[in-house]
């Protein structure tokens, strides 16, 4: 007798599973119209408050003055030239810096975590470099390497790397340590061992730093362009700021959010379609 005959006599096979269906698409409608409504009052209640003036409209601007500044900049250009050049510079530093930045802390992570005698070595050295505030490198990489694009790149790269290269480290050393035996038993090299366990296990691991890590890309290549920089959207908040113009310093963070939502959107859809194979977590609907 099935489950579902148990708990509801005489119904259709799947009732229930069709239920369950039921019940998680009108919770997840239920969460996003939550979303957008909260957005929704938040954006009202500032736009209200400013037009009253009982917030200073000169210091906080409004949000019909920033969807304004948006859309003068997409239509006409900015003083650096067109809007989609702007943000298509930042994005290029940001994921270049990423790439660079994902890539090495994967692969110190797992050397380090596989072989434990350099990981003794080299582990208080990058400790110490892990506790050196990394934004203020910024104008150190500016003047080594100028108003270019490699300084806003090298900006991401240190600010990506400790968290992926943490989690890349943490995900090799805790891996199950009967399938690296069994492994072993049947023959398997260290190589083997490597790119057919560790890496597979550890890359859960390295998805949740991913999340987090293009974000800090972009704060890199963002404080890299607002030291000093001939263009991207660092740039238009620093000359927004020096003309006293608040609407474009929102204008310009609200363009970032929308960058960072879009890229926090694919990466989910990348590690959902990865990890079709592993079971959704108690309490979660996939």
């Amino acid at each position: 007798m099935s489950p579902d005959t148990v708990a509801a006599p005489g119904a259709k096979p799947g009732t229930r599973t069709q239920a369950r269906a039921r019940a998680a698409r009108n919770r997840r409608l239920l969460v996003h119209g939550s979303r957008v409504l909260l957005l929704a009052v938040v954006v009202a209640l500032w736009e209200i408050l400013a037009r009253a003036e009982i917030i200073d409209p000169f210091n906080f601007s409004m949000p019909s003055a920033i969807w304004d500044q948006i859309r003068e900049w997409a239509v006409h250009g900015t003083a650096q030239g067109s809007l989609w050049e702007q943000i298509w510079y930042t994005l290029y530093e940001a994921l270049l810096g990423w790439i660079l930045g994902v890539t090495a802390g994967v692969v110190l992570g797992i050397t380090l975590g596989r072989i434990r005698f350099l990981a003794d070595v080299l582990g208080p050295y990058i400790k110490v470099l892990n506790a050196i505030p990394r934004i203020v490198l910024a104008p150190v990489f500016l003047i080594w390497f100028g108003l270019g694009p490699a300084s806003k790149v090298a900006s991401a790269v240190v600010l990506v790397f400790f968290p992926v290269f943490f989690n890349a480290f943490q995900g090799a050393r805790e891996v199950d340590r009967n399938l690296v035996n069994n492994a072993r038993i049947l023959g398997a090299s260290n190589r083997r061992v490597t790119l057919q366990v560790v890496i597979p296990s550890a890359t859960s691991w390295i998805f949740t730093s991913l999340h987090v890590s293009f974000g800090f890309a972009l704060i890199g290549a963002i404080v890299g362009e607002y030291i000093g920089a001939t263009k991207g959207l660092g740039l238009l908040v620093a000359a927004s700021q020096g003309t006293f113009n608040a609407a474009g310093v929102y204008a310009a963070m609200a363009i970032l959010a929308v960058v960072a939502l879009l890229t926090e959107g694919l990466l989910t859809f990348a590690e959902r379609r990865l990890f079709r194979w592993r079971p959704a977590e108690a309490g979660t609907e996939r």
